[in-house]
């Protein structure tokens, strides 16, 4: 079962779906003009429904009681017109909306792709992936639809019965009387309804988001599902998500068809009582014909105006619900940026000074309150050009401090420096054009070789830097090969390629651009020996032209650095070359000698 989300969820019985949905004004904004022209439109289309009524009793009391052939034709020319008018403008208001509705989509679409890209690591370590995907997607195309109809035609319809009522009201007080009786059972009704369809709206779109998250699982994971014959088990998972979600659906459909029920038959009871005084007053001679036909007429053409409240609300409270989802989003706390404006100078003079941690704990912030800091004060210092090894047991905070460096997480206390500049107060673009990083697991986009590789150099970067950096990661060989070469697709998560050439293209990448600072997480645990040594040949060269901090596990890796640090018990417990630790350390001894790969045990479930 796929995780909820951390995130806070607003309980929709305690928030207004009005508010909620003036959130959306906004991106509603630029487009407003055509939008209020549109419901001009559909007014007056409505409200050419209820002249209809006017001429009808026109034609019952005069061509129609006079025998008056040519009046009726004369009438009946006048609702066709009507008629005419009537599906024109609504065609018109259709075709004012279609077009800026769609801006307003893409542009909220685009702006919540924007925000997740600017979000912290640890918001999406906390999201599941499908609770994502579905507010980009089905929770996004409920607003566009509340936008569209339900929007307009709450006003167009509240305006027509406004103008109907008024109009019964006119032409027999009574009559308008007895129809205006059912008003108050009806907003009691639609007030229950509508909380209770808020709460079972918002536990649907959940739940559209879990399972959304167990078919994206299933699909990348589809060689784990396959190896190890667990398809059953996920179509399981995948039944039991669908039967909860098919059960919270026919919850709505259940809460849906009674109100429809109850707006329906208060309604008619209400024009059947009318219908029964009316002719008995016809009857007696205190109304006309006329009058009773337009009367009838004009409560039959409010019957959709009011029918229709139960559906429009229930589209109303989904879309609330899903602008709810959406601002959960667009409210999340972007990544802080301490330092103003981009490109300023560094506040450390930027004089060649390397890496320094500088009493560095790191907590992850959905860690319970009692369990020890993941790193817990280190210290510990780079040498400009050097490259130094990082090592430690499984568990120990190595891929933590590495990702500390480019800001992936931030320091819970203390500080890292580059050159002498605290990251802190760096602007983010600026620090990550200054640090490439490599990590273990190598994530490809779905783009061609050379468009991967070529993320991590510049904007003007071309073949050049393209060739240079594949052939640093031994890449080259097998690019060539490919069916268009560096122009291959490899396809989504890059699973079209074994696990050692997506690792050497993730190099590629970090190498690409030739960075002043490269943190690489064992960037070359796939790879077989030859491969390995060949790399770490080129990789000598690149290193000697940058800082480094390499993760290693091995002792091959550990020799391309100048110098060892051994992380254990979130500390630096040791530093200096190879050579020295093996004498001075049984700890980094006993871990180079191919047993301490389940040290370090007692820190996390697992290295983060």
């Amino acid at each position: 079962m796929p995780e909820k989300p951390l995130a806070p969820e607003s309980s929709p019985s305690g928030r207004s779906a009005v508010r909620t949905l003036l959130r959306l004004w906004p991106y509603v904004r630029p487009v407003r003009a055509r939008l209020f022209t549109a419901a001009a439109v559909a007014v007056v289309a409505s409200c050419l429904s209820l002249v209809i009524p006017l001429v009808l009793k026109w034609m019952v009391d005069g061509p129609v009681a006079d025998r008056d052939p040519g009046g009726v034709w004369l009438g009946a020319l006048y609702l066709l017109l009507l008629g005419v008018a009537e599906a024109l403008l609504f065609g018109l208001r259709r075709w004012l909306v279609a077009r800026p509705l769609a801006s307003v989509e893409a542009r909220m679409r685009g702006e919540l792709f924007g925000r997740l890209q600017r979000l912290p690591i640890a918001f999406h370590d906390r999201w599941a992936s499908g609770q994502l995907l579905s507010r980009g997607t089905t929770d996004l195309m409920l607003v566009r639809m509340f936008l569209a109809f339900p929007l307009t035609f709450l006003v167009v319809n509240g305006v027509t019965i406004l103008v109907g009522y008024v109009l019964l009201l006119a032409q027999d007080r009574a009559l308008g009387l007895v129809l205006l009786t059912p008003v108050v059972p009806l907003v009691v009704v639609c007030s229950l309804f509508e909380s209770r369809y808020a709460l079972v709206a918002r536990r649907a779109q959940d739940q559209v988001g879990d399972l959304t998250t167990v078919v994206e699982e299933s699909v990348l994971g589809i060689r784990i599902v396959k190896g190890f014959g667990r398809h059953r088990s996920q179509a399981e998972a995948f039944r039991a998500l669908t039967a909860l979600l098919r059960g919270t659906e026919l919850t709505k459909a259940r809460l849906l068809a009674a109100i429809w029920a109850l707006i329906t038959f208060l309604p008619e009871l209400a024009i059947g009582a009318a219908l029964v005084l009316g002719t008995v007053r016809v009857a007696d001679g205190e109304l006309s014909a006329g009058t009773l036909v337009a009367f009838l007429s004009t409560a039959l053409a409010l019957r959709w105006p009011v029918e229709s409240l139960g559906f429009l609300i229930a589209m109303s409270q989904e879309a609330a619900t899903a602008t709810e989802r959406y601002f959960e989003v667009m409210d999340a706390e972007e990544e802080a940026d301490r330092s103003g404006s981009p490109g300023r100078e560094p506040v450390g003079g930027g004089a060649a000074d390397g890496v320094r941690f500088e009493g560095v704990t790191f907590r992850y912030p959905d860690a319970p309150p009692d369990a020890p800091p993941v790193l817990d004060g280190v210290d510990l210092r780079i040498r400009p050009g050097e490259t130094l090894a990082l090592v430690g047991g499984t568990g120990s905070g190595k891929t933590t401090l590495t990702a500390l460096v480019p800001r992936l997480h931030e320091v819970t206390a203390g500080r890292i420096l580059l050159d002498g500049e605290d990251i802190a107060l760096m602007d983010r673009a600026r620090l990550r054009s200054l640090v490439a990083v490599a990590f273990e697991e190598p994530t490809l986009f779905s783009a061609s070789v050379g468009e991967n590789v070529l993320m991590g150099a510049g904007d003007g970067a071309g073949e050049p830097e393209l060739r240079r950096a594949l052939a640093v990661a031994q890449a080259d060989g097998f690019v060539d090969r490919l069916p268009d070469g560096a122009r291959t697709q490899v396809g989504e998560q890059g699973l079209s390629l074994s696990g050692g050439q997506r690792q050497r293209l993730a190099l590629a990448r970090a190498v690409a651009g030739r960075p002043r600072f490269l943190v690489l997480d064992d960037p070359l645990s796939a790879l077989d020996v030859h491969t390995e040594a060949r790399v770490e040949a080129a990789l000598r060269e690149v290193l000697r032209e940058t800082t480094a901090l390499v993760v290693a596990h091995r002792p091959s890796t550990v020799m391309l650095a100048d110098r060892v640090a051994l992380l254990s018990g979130g500390r630096i417990a040791a530093v200096g070359t190879h050579q020295e630790l093996l004498r001075s350390s049984a700890e980094y001894a006993w871990l180079m000698s191919g047993d301490g790969k389940a040290g370090g045990a007692g820190r996390r479930d697992g290295e983060r």
